[in-house]
């Protein structure tokens, strides 16, 4: 580590400069954040100390300056520390600019303490210890310095310090005192400065140790990147010949025993290919080479592609396919549609493995911002085998599958997931899981992507897209194109031959080169349209090859389309074949339709004579495109205990769950089974007992899973979480389950918890994030105001809410009782005196006196067994005292009535937040 100077003007060629650099200035912070407050205390204690010593020679002047020198070095210090700590939270923007502040701060520091020691020799008429010993200490505190700094700083202190206990006196005995005294501090100095040069050669040592360590594994990475790729591309040679030529098999239409076999060939090809570049891509962020190739794109092509890979898979299994694309999704984007299509088959390709009965759905929704981008949300779900909930977070591990016990017999090596979760990180996405155990499962991934043509994709017809899939099995060429020439360079023969039969049914011309040297003599005798470019050759390569072509005098192809077509895998080398000047890239192994397509697009139209296309599929594999249902981004829903008018649910589209109502008698749904009129009705016997329950967790699952069928997130405002025996223990616990349910303690009860859920229905209608939603439904929660008065005790008797004691004691004085929720209980916050009426009257006009302003949108009185007149007096009361825009008349929940009785009432509302 070398001084500020060496830092500034002296740059360093050693390629590890830098990071010692680093690494010693977080050190220096580390270590000013302990020595800094020690110089501080000690700073404090000397001014302290300067009240009580001896009376002074000096004038009173001089010692206020004294003491002012202490108080301003502790100051200076502290905002130096301040400093430090704002610059440690954004350490690599600002570290060069550290040792620079350090410099100055321990150059100040010594020349502060040089005059404090000139002070104190003036005050006192002599150096004090404490003072010195400070002095001492406060030198080493710029140990991360070079050395000689150090010896200089110091060397310059003793100097002073001797030359003033020098001029104290000739004294022998004081002379004697004062030069031990010296000594001893000498002493001091020495040490430390051994010990901080200590300390240096262990920091230099650790660092060396720790760099040749990343050094060693950054090599090892690279040696398994190259493995792996070396591996990806041998082995993607000859699984391009099997493939190959195994479509070849199936274009001759012979015997289905042959068929069924070469079928068998190609499925298990291509899951070969797959784990080869689940391993490849693995390498890849283990190393951290993995990286976007971001383009504009069709969403419409893309998704025929993912959906002609596995509807008929998903056939095969007897499984319905369901896609449900919104037609608002812009018709182009700007992404890497590789990476989001290899994100969507593996998640697909998984639903489709586990389910052995029922449906896969991919449903795509899609959100604008008001920056040209927007939030693109893939949803798959199915009817499968589900996954449980303790395996949930280990579901994205590498190399991991859950429940091997019941998975065993299922391929799969356990990198899909993890790749998939890699990947959505890698594009600025996010992933979440809802699975209920043995009845399926649902993967909602968002990609952020910047919007190319906002022109919305509408009704995609995809009859075309199963065609092509369907090709598979009965080949119809795409085009035929006599008169054209095609060149293929490849190394391998086998390779040759493939294209060569690939190609055969257009009527091409084709013509082969096993090198580069001899690709360059057939460009010299002929023209050809389009040259299909292997990489990897011996001699000259690839990308040699072609711009040898380019520049070749004499030669006839200097325009020709060359396409690249090659076993290296990966959109890294899809960008490097683009900057070298390829017009095309096509990775092995290459299938007649891909080859067909590619090669279709660089041909001259002229040369083009005729293009065909497969048979319709069956109408079927195009339903699912017919009929579009739009997800919500934010469902908000409720217990029924909310007291949500019908009309409310409606208008915002609140999803309401009964709760139970359980009794002596049976167990009744809430509102659906049983009223609350007849639960009155039922315990007008005093013996009469009824209990309200939350659902049980089995109807919770699902509730949230038919709501995540029509919305991306959701809200439940449940319940005081304050409440014995309440909802939300139980809500909280199933909804962990999923990952895109949240639960709001609403704090309140009854109409209070409905009004929270109205309000967030509101922000959810106008467009506000599932997170901001949740932020301000967090702030309202001590806005809103409820509150019931009762007629009588005996029902809160009854339910042991209150003693018995005090409800013969309000039914003997004509008490008429306001109850509230406090501290998860229902108790009596007030009381009036006299007629019901005159009770009402004093408790309406108490009720609007609350601190803050008073949201006049919406006012529920919420009542228990009250006839239609009695209601019409209580609303013209409180009308007289507050106006609201609308006031809602709403019969209160079950649990609310055989808590309360009839003749009650509430008013809920809530003030401005």
């Amino acid at each position: 580590m070398k001084n500020f100077f060496d830092y500034i003007f002296r740059p360093k060629k050693n390629p590890r400069y830098e990071a010692l650099r680093k690494y010693g200035i977080q050190e220096s912070i580390n270590t000013s954040m302990i020595v800094g407050p020690a110089i501080i205390l000690a700073m404090c204690a000397c001014l302290l100390f300067s009240f009580i010593r001896p009376d002074s020679y000096a004038e009173e002047a001089f010692i206020a300056e004294y003491r002012y020198s202490y108080a301003a070095m502790a100051i200076a210090i502290a905002i130096y520390m301040i400093i430090l700590l704002v610059f440690k939270r954004r350490f690599d923007d600002n570290y060069k600019k550290i040792p620079a502040l350090n410099s100055i701060t321990v150059t100040l520091i010594i020349a502060w303490s040089i005059r404090m020691i000139i002070l104190d020799n003036i005050a006192y008429g002599g150096v004090d210890a404490m003072l010195y010993m400070i002095v001492s200490f406060c030198i080493p505190f710029c140990f991360y310095l070079d050395a000689r700094i150090y010896l200089l700083l110091t060397g310059a202190a003793d100097l002073i310090v001797l030359g003033m206990y020098l001029n104290e006196g000739t004294d022998s005995a004081a002379s004697g005192s004062n030069f031990r005294d010296f000594a001893i501090f000498v002493a001091v100095q020495l040490i430390l400065g051994c010990l901080t040069s200590y300390l240096k050669h262990m920091m230099r040592q650790q660092l060396l140790e720790k760099e040749e360590q990343g050094e060693q594994i950054k090599q090892l990475n690279e040696a398994q990147s190259r493995f792996f790729s070396n591996m990806s591309h041998e082995i993607r040679t000859p699984i391009n010949t099997i493939i190959g030529l195994n479509e070849m098999i199936l274009r001759q239409n012979a015997s289905e025993e042959i068929n069924e076999d070469a079928q068998n060939i190609q499925a298990a090809s291509r899951m070969l290919l797959h784990l080869i570049n689940d391993i490849l891509d693995m390498s890849k962020f283990e190393s951290g080479q993995m990286k976007l190739n971001n383009a504009a794109y069709h969403t419409g092509d893309m998704l025929s592609d993912i959906v002609g890979m596995l509807w008929i898979k998903a056939r095969e299994k007897n499984l319905a396919f369901h896609v449900d694309i919104s037609p608002e999704l812009p018709s182009e984007l700007y992404g890497d549609e590789v990476r989001i299509k290899q994100v969507l088959i593996n998640i697909l390709n998984n639903a489709i493995k586990y389910t052995s009965e029922g449906y896969v759905r991919l449903a795509i929704q899609c959100e604008r911002d008001n920056e040209g981008g927007a939030l693109v949300t893939y949803s798959v779900s199915d009817t499968g085998m589900g996954i449980k909930k303790e395996s949930i977070p280990h579901l994205f591990t590498a190399f991991k599958r859950v429940d091997e016990a019941r998975n065993r017999y299922i391929e799969g090596t356990g990198l899909g997931l993890s790749i998939v979760k890699n990947l959505t990180d890698l594009m600025g996405g996010k992933i979440s899981v809802n699975s209920i155990y043995t009845k399926g499962s649902t993967f909602m991934i968002t990609i952020p992507q910047k919007i190319i043509n906002d022109e919305p994709v509408g009704e995609l017809d995809m009859e075309d897209h199963h065609s092509r899939s369907h090709a598979e099995h009965e080949y119809v060429e795409s085009f035929e194109a006599p008169e054209a020439k095609v060149l293929v360079v490849d190394d391998t023969v086998a390779n040759l031959m493939v294209v060569e039969k690939l190609l055969k049914e257009t009527k091409l011309t084709v013509d082969t080169s096993e090198s580069g040297p001899e690709a360059l003599k057939k460009t010299l005798e002929k023209h050809y349209d389009v040259i299909l470019m292997d990489h990897k050759m011996p001699g000259m390569d690839g990308v040699e090859c072609m711009h040898a072509i380019r520049d070749q005098a004499g030669g006839y192809c200097h325009d020709s389309r060359i396409i690249a077509l090659t076993a290296n895998a990966g959109s890294d080398n899809e960008s490097m074949y683009a900057r070298e000047g390829f017009d095309g890239y096509l990775m092995k192994p290459v299938t007649g339709e891909e080859l067909e397509n590619t090669v279709y697009r660089m041909l001259p139209k002229s040369l083009i004579t005729s293009t065909h296309t497969a048979q319709s599929l069956e109408e079927e594999s195009i339903e699912w495109i017919r009929d579009h249902k739009k997800k919500t981004a934010v469902r908000i829903s409720a217990g029924s205990v909310a007291d949500i008018p019908a009309v409310l649910q409606s208008r915002y589209g609140i999803a309401v769950i009964p709760h139970i109502v359980r009794t002596q008698d049976g167990v009744f749904k809430d509102g659906i089974e049983i009223e609350p009129n007849g639960l009155l009705a039922y315990m007008a016997d005093p013996t009469a007992l009824a209990k309200s329950e939350p659902p049980m967790p089995e109807q919770l699952e699902k509730f949230f899973s038919a709501q995540l069928d029509e919305a991306n997130n959701i809200i439940y405002v449940s319940l005081s979480s304050g409440l014995e025996e309440g909802e939300y223990p139980r809500i909280s616990e199933v909804a962990e389950d999923f990952g895109n349910v949240s639960v709001v303690d609403s704090g309140h009860l009854s109409s209070g918890l409905g009004l929270m859920a109205i309000e967030a229905a509101r922000l959810a209608n106008e467009g506000m994030s599932y997170e901001n939603i949740i932020s301000r439904l967090e702030r309202m929660r001590g806005h809103i105001h409820t509150t019931f008065i009762v007629d009588t005790l005996d029902f809160l008797v009854r339910q042991k809410l209150v003693s018995a004691s005090m409800g013969s004691m309000a039914d003997a004085f004509m008490v008429h009782p306001v109850v509230a929720l406090k501290k998860g209980k229902m108790k009596v916050s007030k009381v009036y005196f006299g007629s019901r009426e005159q009770a009402w009257e004093r408790y309406i006009a108490n009720a609007f006196n609350v601190p803050g302003k008073i949201d006049t949108r919406m006012l529920f009185i919420t009542y228990v067994g009250m006839t239609t007149r009695e209601l019409e007096k209580v609303k013209e009361m409180a009308e007289k005292y507050m106006s609201f825009d609308e006031v809602f008349i709403q019969k209160a929940s079950p649990t609310i009535a055989a808590n309360c009785g009839p003749g009650t009432f509430g008013l809920l509302f809530y003030t401005e937040y």
